[in-house]
C-alpha cells in the first residue's frame, strides 16, 4: 500500500534541541561504549570468531548455546531459573541442559524424526519447553513454536503449513490439535498427565527415560534451517518466517550490545518462546553468551512480576510496553512493596513504548526502558536506544551497528528529517529470514522497493538521526487533508490520567475521508461517561492538535493486542463495522 510521503512533519516531530531527553551518567560502563565509532567500523565477521563453528566448520546452535558452556568453567553455572510460584521451583545448569536435551534428542530419533523435519512445540512456559526446542535443534530438526493460548484454527494453520512431523504438547492442549486434518503429523509427545495414550501418542517422560546422557549434535551449515516462527497475525493471516543457523550471530551481538548482557547477569526476558522474542532473546541470545536466564510460568500478575525481580535479583529486564502499562495500572504502592534495586538495565519490545509508561517505570526502578525495534521476519533487534547513549524520550532509536535502517518514499528515495515514509532496512543482516515457508511470492513482497526490506511500518527521522515509529502503513489516518499516525494519538490518550490503554483507527467519513476513532480502556476508579469522552478529546486537542483529537470514543474493557503487545487494529475495525473479527487466538489473555 502506498504511504503518503514527503508531507509536513508529523505532529509529534520534535526539534532535537528541544526534545525531552533521557540523559546518561558520564561514567556508565556499557558493552557498547561508543555508538558512533561502532556504527562506522563494525563488521559482522568479527562476531563470527566468537563461535566454535568459525574454527571447526561444525554448525549447530545447541553446541554454541549449551555444549560449549558445559565443557567450560560455566559447566555448573545455572542457565535456567524457573518457578511457577506454586508447584515448581527449579534450577538447570548448562550441564543439566546438555544431558536433558541429549536424552530428548535420542527420543525424537527413535520416533523417526530426522534432520530438516519440522517439530512443533505447543506447551506452557515450563522447563520442558526449552529442553524440547534445544533437543529438536540437537538432531538438526527445525522447531515450530506455538503459543499455548492458540485455539484450534491457529494450531491447524501453523501445523498444516509447516507439515510438522511431531508436536510436543500436554494432555490438555492436545484437545486443540485436529489430528484428522493434519496428515503429516505422526506423533504427539505428551508432557505430564496420566492415563492411556492414543495411537500417535508417547509420554515425554518415557521418551527420555533410559536415553543416553549424550547425543552429538547433527552438524549443519550456517544456511541450514534454525527455526520457523509464525507472525502474530495482527494484520492478516500468519506467515511462517524461516530463519537460518547463521541468525545466532545477530542474536549474540544484539544481546551483548542492545541488551548489554554480561557474564554475571540474571536476565529476565518475559516473552513466551511461542513468539520470536522468546527464542531470539529467551534462548539464543542469552545462552550463546552463557548468561543465566529467569523464566516464570503462569498468568500475568503484578505482584508475581515484582516478586520475580526480588527473588532472583534480576539485573536485566526485557518486556513489552503492554506489561509496563499493566504494572502502571496496578499502582505505585504495589511496586514499592518489593526490592527492585538489583536492576541495572531495562529494555522494551513488541510495540512502541509511550513516554508515559517509560517515565513511570523509571520512577519505580530509577531506570528508563530502552526501545528495541524489530520483527518476526527480521529475527533480531535492528533499531535501538543504547545503554551508553542519550536518547530523546519516545524515539525508537538508531540502527544497530552493521545494519542500516532509514525512511524512504514509494520509490525508495531517502526522505529528509521530519517527513513520514516507509521504514526500511538494507538487506543482509545476520538474522534476516531466509524465506516465507512455502510462499516465495509473499517473501518477494518484502523487497518490492529495490534495495530495501520493507517493514510495513511508517516512521520519520529527526535531525539527530533518531527514528520515530508512527504506525503500520495500512494504519496511517488521512483526515480532512491531514495525515496522522495512530501511535502519536494513542500516546497522547494514555497521558490522560483516566486512560489505561488506547487503540486508534481511521473510520470512513463522507466529509473528511476518515475521522479518528479511539477505543479506550479506563484505569481503576474512572467510569465511562459522555463528559469523560469530551474531556479526553479536549485533552488531545490541547496536548497534540485539534485535527488529531478523536471524534468518536468507545470505552472497552481491554484494547485487543497480540501477546507481543501490538494493537490489533483489524479487530478494532471489525468491532466498529460489526464484522467478524477472524482468528483472535494470537491475542493476549
Amino acid at each position: 500500500m502506498s504511504v503518503p510521503t514527503g508531507s509536513a512533519p508529523p505532529l509529534t516531530a520534535p526539534a532535537s534541541a528541544s526534545a525531552e531527553w533521557e540523559r546518561k551518567p558520564k561514567t556508565i560502563d556499557a558493552n557498547l561504549k561508543d555508538y558512533r565509532a561502532a556504527a562506522s567500523t563494525f563488521n559482522w565477521k568479527e562476531v563470527e570468531r566468537e563461535f566454535d563453528w568459525s574454527r571447526t566448520g561444525k554448525v549447530n546452535v545447541v553446541h554454541e548455546a549449551v555444549d560449549r558452556h558445559a565443557a567450560s568453567r560455566r559447566k555448573h553455572k545455572v542457565a535456567l531459573f524457573y518457578t511457577d510460584f506454586e508447584r515448581r521451583d527449579e534450577q538447570y545448569t548448562f550441564q543439566d541442559l546438555k544431558v536433558l536435551t541429549s536424552r530428548f534428542a535420542h527420543g525424537l530419533t527413535r520416533l523417526g524424526v530426522k534432520r530438516g523435519d519440522r517439530v512443533a512445540t505447543f506447551l506452557p512456559r515450563t522447563p520442558e519447553l526449552y529442553i524440547a526446542i534445544l533437543g529438536i535443534h540437537r538432531i538438526g530438526a527445525i522447531p515450530v513454536p506455538l503459543f499455548e493460548a492458540f485455539m484450534e484454527q491457529a494450531v491447524l494453520d501453523r501445523l498444516g503449513d509447516s507439515e510438522a512431523l511431531a508436536c510436543v504438547t500436554t494432555p490438555t492442549l492436545k484437545e486443540r490439535i485436529p489430528l484428522d486434518k493434519l496428515p503429516a503429523l505422526q506423533h504427539l509427545v505428551l508432557v505430564g498427565g496420566a492415563g492411556s495414550l492414543g495411537t500417535k501418542e508417547v509420554s515425554y517422560q518415557q521418551l527420555i527415560e533410559g536415553s543416553p546422557d549424550w547425543c552429538e549434535p547433527a552438524w549443519l551449515t550456517i544456511d541450514d534451517g534454525l527455526i520457523i516462527h509464525y507472525t502474530s497475525g495482527s494484520t492478516g493471516k500468519s506467515k511462517g518466517a524461516l530463519h537460518r543457523q547463521y541468525a545466532m550471530v545477530g542474536h549474540y551481538q544484539t544481546a551483548k550490545w542492545a541488551l548489554d548482557l554480561r557474564d554475571d547477569d540474571r536476565f529476565w526476558c518475559t516473552a513466551d518462546p511461542g513468539w520470536v522474542t522468546g527464542t531470539s532473546y529467551g534462548i539464543y541470545g542469552p545462552w550463546t553468551l552463557g548468561i543465566s536466564s529467569v523464566v516464570i510460568g503462569g498468568r500475568f500478575d503484578p505482584e508475581r512480576w515484582y516478586q520475580t525481580i526480588q527473588k532472583y535479583r534480576v539485573t536485566m529486564w526485557y518486556s513489552a510496553p503492554t506489561a509496563y502499562r499493566m504494572l502502571m495500572s496496578a499502582g505505585e504502592a504495589v511496586a514499592r512493596r518489593y526490592d527492585l534495586s538489583s536492576l541495572r538495565h531495562i529494555c522494551s519490545v513488541g510495540e512502541p513504548l509511550n513516554p508515559e509508561a517509560l517515565k513511570w517505570i523509571k520512577k519505580i526502578t530509577g531506570l528508563a526502558p530502552h526501545e528495541t525495534w524489530w520483527m518476526t521476519e527480521t529475527g533480531m533487534q535492528l533499531i535501538c536506544n543504547y545503554r551508553s547513549e542519550d536518547f530523546p524520550i519516545g524515539s525508537t532509536g538508531k540502527p544497530f551497528p552493521g545494519t542500516y535502517s532509514t525512511v524512504v518514499d514509494d520509490q525508495g528515495r531517502e526522505l529528509p528529517p521530519g517527513q513520514l515514509g516507509h521504514l526500511v532496512v538494507k538487506p543482509g543482516w545476520p538474522s534476516m529470514m531466509q524465506s516465507i515457508w512455502k510462499n516465495p511470492a509473499k517473501y518477494q513482497e518484502y523487497f518490492r522497493i529495490p534495495g530495501w526490506y520493507i517493514s510495513g511500518d511508517t516512521a520519520y527521522k529527526d535531525a539527530e538521526g533518531f527514528i520515530w515509529y508512527q504506525g503500520r502503513s495500512d494504519d496511517v489516518i488521512k483526515t480532512a487533508g491531514e495525515r496522522v499516525g495512530p501511535f502519536e494519538v494513542e500516546s497522547a490518550l494514555v497521558a490522560h490520567p483516566a486512560v489505561a490503554e488506547a487503540g486508534v483507527i481511521g473510520k470512513p467519513d463522507e466529509v473528511r475521508g476518515q475521522i479518528i476513532k479511539a477505543f479506550i480502556a479506563l484505569r481503576k476508579g474512572y467510569q465511562p461517561s459522555e463528559q469523560l469522552k469530551q474531556e479526553i478529546a479536549e485533552f488531545v486537542k490541547t496536548h497534540l492538535a485539534a485535527h488529531a483529537a478523536p471524534r468518536e470514543i468507545d470505552f472497552v474493557e481491554k484494547v485487543p493486542k497480540t501477546r507481543s503487545g501490538k494493537i490489533m487494529r483489524r479487530v478494532l475495525r471489525a468491532w466498529d463495522q460489526g464484522l467478524p473479527v477472524g482468528d483472535t487466538s494470537t491475542m493476549e489473555e
